[in-house]
């Protein structure tokens, strides 16, 4: 008896070691690629470094309050214990990898115990699905239920999403098991993929592998095993051919030629590809697909027209939500590898503009898709290659599709773990240091030079005011290590300041290193001063904007709880329609770019608040002289044709004064403004 009693402890024993995060030596705290790949100039810190502060935490609270800590309550239908990826026979497909994709890195940044037990049981059913041949997941369809994914078990795709959770996991708790299920299942791919290639049950996987392949990259980093380079091959070969689309086709000014959450997802395989091939095609296809990305479908808050398919750059087209929170991440994962200035920059464009637009206040409810000039939220059929009943502009928790009900909760957490980098080992580079790549209020944690733990602490009201500052404390005496700061590419001129003193003075669009002996209590500021520019888009119609912010007219509002009784399971019980108060047809003086400073009036209105993404909370403001275009009216519940501009003869109202107000504090809005020439 006492012999079984030993054994079962040790048995025990062995189990909870297997889950409970090694501790390594410091020196070893963050890996870089391992030979032959491509060392990356940047290294993600482990889940939980990075702690958000100020608005961000407030953002971050604000889904834990809302869907994303809920979404079981909320969204029963697919997100209860019938989910198949917690062994039921309800939905199979990829809405509840969706969903703890964004919980689960939520949990870990807000230390929320609540949340963390809320993500168990789908890590634990994930590790515990797999089968003796590598398998793991559901595996089994169902016949048809109206609002539920129930087919399709086995599709590559979903366990992408899934594989991205499990790596999240890892690097918040260091357990064990999620190493064998991955090296066990990447066998299985690489057996399977010949005879069942990606595209085998649905074309999603061959569009999207990118998410694959990075997670075959990274773990090889841990592991070293040599057949992951090989499934690394093989799974790029079976990926839709970005490198080629982009650099030899018309694919990107071609409408209708991709769904647009396939290109904000595979945007990034080029690149990550390019760490174990490292042939200059692959940076150059990112740089012109993005490029063209801008000059056939781009709009002014980040994003591009695609709703579903690619649509355009007209203003009144849509961008999905899942692109959003999509293309961020692959922007995220891009600028790690390349450390281009440029991917940071659209970063911030698409999180402090895009984003916070297209979600409630109370991260309740959100747009399936939003305009770049949106005047009114209604149920109405518009110009979109897909409709959803009419739904797709109305806030709500289904309206248009509830894919993004699912997908958009990765978009903060991912941001906030992205802020920070530690520095790589790349030829002529000191490593083991930092860098602060996007800015946003925050805290970290990390191990620099030779094994010293530090952290500074990033206090800002960024994007809304322009200073920086960050405070160092150690416990060493000193230590020293490289600090890298970004300076965007709108920045004229940004000035570093040490202690107080000025170090540097700078152009924009680089990345400054710090390379110093530092002690406990050192401050840097960066002052990042933003000026008032504008671009050109559809129509060669104007944006407005200064530093990351697009600015927007700011629309009266009146809003209405619309009970559905003709559709819910498809659209949900309810959802808000929001119609203009105000007028908005108006179209912007001609002003060459020289005088934009003079004659636009820059504000700050008030105090940044904890949660400043509304037009009430707007702390900035600009003024500028505007005039009505009569001939300019709605059109199926969205503005008519945009004139051209410059339109010459075009009927006009008096000038007046209008009010614009950052993008991403907008519901309603116009952000793409005719401009206006000289009446003959």
């Amino acid at each position: 008896m006492k012999f079984n009693l030993l054994f079962l402890f040790a048995i025990l024993s062995l189990k909870l070691m297997a889950q409970v995060k090694p501790q390594p030596s410091p020196s070893t705290h963050y890996v870089n690629n391992r030979v032959p790949l491509r060392p990356n100039p940047y290294i993600e810190l482990p889940l939980g470094a990075i702690k958000p502060q100020g608005w961000l935490r407030e953002m971050l609270v604000r889904q834990r309050n809302g869907a994303t800590g809920n979404l079981d309550k909320l969204y029963p239908l697919v997100m209860n214990q019938r989910n198949g990826w917690l062994g039921g026979d309800g939905d199979q497909w990829e809405r509840g990898p969706y969903w703890i994709d964004g919980l689960l890195p939520l949990a870990y940044l807000l230390d929320d115990k609540e949340l963390i037990a809320k993500t168990k049981p789908w890590v634990e059913w994930a590790i515990n699905s797999q089968q003796p041949d590598g398998y793991f997941g559901p595996s089994k369809d169902y016949a048809n239920e109206p609002g539920v994914q129930r087919d399709n078990s086995r599709d590559w795709w979903p366990k992408m999403v899934m594989l991205k959770i499990l790596k999240q996991y890892y690097s918040a708790t260091g357990d064990q098991r999620v190493i064998r299920l991955m090296t066990n299942y990447f066998r299985y791919q690489l057996k399977e993929l010949p005879k069942k290639p990606l595209d085998h049950w649905t074309f999603w996987a061959r569009y999207r592998a990118g998410d694959n392949l990075m997670n075959v990259y990274w773990l090889y980093n841990l592991t070293g095993d040599k057949f992951l380079l090989a499934l690394g091959d093989l799974l790029h070969k079976q990926t839709f051919d970005y490198t080629d689309a982009f650099l030899n086709t018309d694919l990107l000014s071609t409408e209708g030629s991709i769904h647009c959450v396939n290109l904000a997802q595979g945007i990034k395989e080029p690149i990550i590809y390019y760490q174990h091939h490292p042939d200059k095609k692959y940076l150059d296809a990112t740089v012109k697909g993005f490029g063209d990305i801008r000059k056939f479908n781009g709009l002014a808050h980040g994003l591009y027209g695609g709703d579903e398919a690619l649509h355009g750059n007209n203003p009144t087209q849509g961008s999905e939500l899942c692109s959003a929170v999509e293309m961020m991440f692959s922007l995220e994962s891009i600028l790690a590898i390349t450390g281009n200035v440029a991917y940071a920059d659209q970063i911030e464009k698409i999180a402090f503009n895009a984003l916070p637009a297209q979600v409630s206040d109370d991260f309740m409810g959100r747009q399936y898709f939003q305009q770049a000039n949106q005047v009114m939220a209604t149920r109405h059929t518009r110009n979109f290659d897909v409709n959803h009943g009419g739904t797709d502009v109305c806030y709500g928790l289904l309206t248009g599709y509830p894919c993004c009900t699912s997908n958009m909760h990765q978009g903060w957490p991912k941001f906030t773990q992205n802020l920070w980098y530690v520095t790589g080992g790349t030829p002529g580079r000191a490593d083991k240091g930092l860098a602060a790549l996007v800015y946003a209020p925050s805290e970290v944690n990390a191990y620099v030079a030779s094994g010293t733990e530090v952290s500074f602490k990033e206090e800002t009201n960024y994007p809304f005011e322009e200073t920086v500052k960050f405070t160092l404390t150690t416990r060493n005496q000193s230590v020293t290590f490289p600090f890298e700061l970004r300076i965007p590419a709108w920045c004229k001129k940004a000035s570093i300041k040490i202690n107080g003193n000025v170090w540097k003075e700078t152009p924009g669009n680089q990345i400054v290193r710090i390379n110093r002996t530092w002690k406990s209590g050192d401050v840097v500021e960066l002052e990042l001063p933003m000026h008032i520019f504008k671009n050109n888009w559809f129509e060669n119609s104007m944006s407005v904007e200064r530093g990351p912010l697009t600015y927007a007219l700011k629309i009266g509002e009146e809003t209405k709880t619309v009970k559905n009784d003709k559709d819910p399971i498809a659209y949900g019980d309810t959802y808000e329609e929001i119609r203009p108060t105000t007028p908005w047809n108006y179209g912007l003086l001609d002003t060459p770019a020289s005088k934009l400073n003079d004659t636009y009036t820059f504000e700050k209105t008030a105090p940044v608040s904890s949660y400043p993404w509304n037009p009430e909370k707007a702390p900035l403001q600009i003024k500028v002289k505007a005039k009505r275009i009569p001939s300019w009216q709605l059109y199926n519940d969205m503005t008519g044709p945009i004139p051209y501009s410059v339109t010459y003869g075009l009927e006009t109202a008096q000038e007046e004064e209008i009010t614009l107000i950052p993008y991403g504090c907008t519901n309603l809005r116009i952000s793409q403004f005719p401009v206006l020439g000289r009446n003959p």
